[in-house]
């Protein structure tokens, strides 16, 4: 059943976040205090543990002695004192630093605290020992910056930005994981929330309050106002692609017949034997992955096995996850044996390939006698296809497949330096929380069109706020939220 809300509560009412029915809210409900070894397992110059929640200075102050007269609680924040770490029995295990930031400035908004130290795991676990008998308790995964989103210092897309800024493996996706971690993308959502609940507030308003008076429902207007949110979240949506392939690379699918060199070429690109290479056809059973960078271009290189019939139920599945692989190719690369003529079956791949992905053709085994293939790009006039002649084996020609993929990335993803401000969905989930809310505006601005009575067209807007909700975290679920901080690693 709809309900209606006074023009003055509405924004209250779709910015405060729910907190019934799995929903959480907008704040931190974690009293206790946690602690966690901030710094990568294993040793290091400079190991960091860390400290947030009630008492966070005091339980650091037990573990660790300023050489001046300044106890840590009592020091400015953020002010680094020079002292002693100290281990459950108060004994002395290391010179270093520390800190504390009170609440709310702080990056969990909670009182926290810091400790710096040699990276010796052992020091750092019996420190983190020591803060445990002092009443901590140990972090779980992505707890840290959990507690900043309850506690309203970030939202849903700045957390993420957080671990794909951690995972980056380009310049390109770095900059665009800090780009977001600014808010960029958070406050384009928000312009786009403000203008859904400008129309909302008008529609309650004239239901609410018949006798006042206020303008009619102005249809022009307001078909305007929802049209332009639409193709606000309409060009979002076009970013999807480009986003997830900046943050993920390219998906590189190698498609072939059994023994063409796939698995060669593999190791060949990925500068290591990651695969089993064998004259035998079928050595490949399975899926076999490997990432590799080139200029400043992630791909995610997919061995797959050959796509034949076989009798062998091992091999079968290892044919079904290559069919898999394909549905989410961005590029296919068909290796052939160039000392053998093409096919039916080759023919049959490449019709596939190109039904599935751009595609590029790799003519193999340049390197032995009644090779075919000429060592450079050509078309093949049939599908206009571009074709590298190549020998995974010893590298021959190599670095034209290697250019051929770079110019791919670059027609596909901003190159390094440019467009590092653009606002792009990097996941599932953004993409899948975007496409909803565009969904539902669409539908209200074809309701209003058509003539809808305000309440059923209002019941969309709802959607589409409730959506976008789910994109920042206002209105979040908390499996949602459980599965994005299990990404992160303990101490963040």
């Amino acid at each position: 059943m709809h309900f209606w809300l006074p023009k003055d509560a509405v924004k209250e009412h779709f910015n405060g976040g729910f907190a019934k029915n799995g929903f959480l809210e907008r704040r931190s409900s974690m009293s206790d205090l946690i602690a966690a070894v901030a710094t990568p397992p294993g040793t290091g110059g400079v190991g960091i543990l860390r400290l947030s929640g009630p008492g966070a200075a005091q339980a650091a102050a037990r573990v660790f002695r300023p050489k001046g007269t300044r106890a840590l609680p009592d020091a400015p924040d953020r002010q680094l004192l020079y002292g002693t770490l100290l281990d459950q029995a108060g004994q002395a295990l290391d010179t270093g630093l520390a800190f504390v930031s009170r609440a709310p400035h702080s990056y969990t908004g909670e009182e926290t605290a810091e400790l710096q130290c040699h990276g010796s795991p052992m020091v750092l676990s019996l420190v983190l020992d020591a803060l445990f008998a002092a009443g901590a308790r140990q972090a779980r995964a992505g707890e840290f910056t959990q507690r900043a989103f309850l506690n309203g210092k970030l939202d849903l897309t700045q957390a993420e930005a957080v671990i794909d800024l951690i995972e980056a493996e380009t310049p390109a996706a770095a900059r665009q994981a800090a780009g977001q971690l600014t808010g960029a993308l958070s406050r384009r959502i928000d312009a786009i929330y403000s203008g859904l609940t400008d129309v909302m507030a008008h529609f309650c308003a004239v239901l609410d309050y018949p006798d006042e008076d206020l303008d009619p429902f102005q249809t022009q207007q307001l078909q305007e106002a929802l049209q332009a949110q639409e193709e606000a979240l309409t060009a979002l949506l076009r970013t999807s692609r480009r986003g997830r392939l900046l943050s993920q690379g390219l998906t590189c699918v190698l498609l072939g017949r059994p023994n063409a060199g796939k698995s060669s070429l593999l190791n060949a690109l990925a500068g290591y034997e990651r695969a089993i290479v064998t004259p035998i056809p079928g050595t490949t059973r399975d899926t076999v992955e490997a990432t590799v960078t080139l200029e400043g271009y992630l791909f995610r290189l997919v061995d797959t096995a050959g796509l034949r019939d076989s009798d062998d139920p091992i091999e079968q599945l290892g044919v079904a996850r290559s069919r898999q692989a394909l549905d989410q190719a961005d590029l296919i690369l068909l290796v052939c044996d160039g000392t053998q003529e093409l096919g039916e079956e080759d023919t049959a791949l490449l019709d596939q390939a190109l039904d599935q992905a751009d595609t590029l053709l790799v003519m193999n085994k340049s390197d032995l006698p009644g090779y075919g293939c000429p060592m450079f790009r050509a078309e093949d006039t049939a599908h206009t296809l571009s074709v590298v002649g190549l020998s995974a084996k010893t590298g021959l020609g190599l670095e034209f497949l290697e250019e051929e993929l770079v110019r791919r990335a670059q027609a596909l993803l901003p190159q390094a330096g440019q467009r590092a401000s653009e606002l792009l969905l990097t996941n599932q989930r953004q993409t899948d929380a975007v496409r909803r809310a565009a969904e539902s505006v669409a539908r209200a601005g074809q309701a209003l069109e058509q003539g809808v009575t305000p309440d059923a067209l209002l019941t969309d807007v709802e959607q589409a706020m409730a959506a976008l909700g789910e994109l920042t975290g206002r209105t979040v679920r908390e499996d949602i939220t459980s599965r994005i901080f299990q990404r992160f690693c303990v101490g963040k």
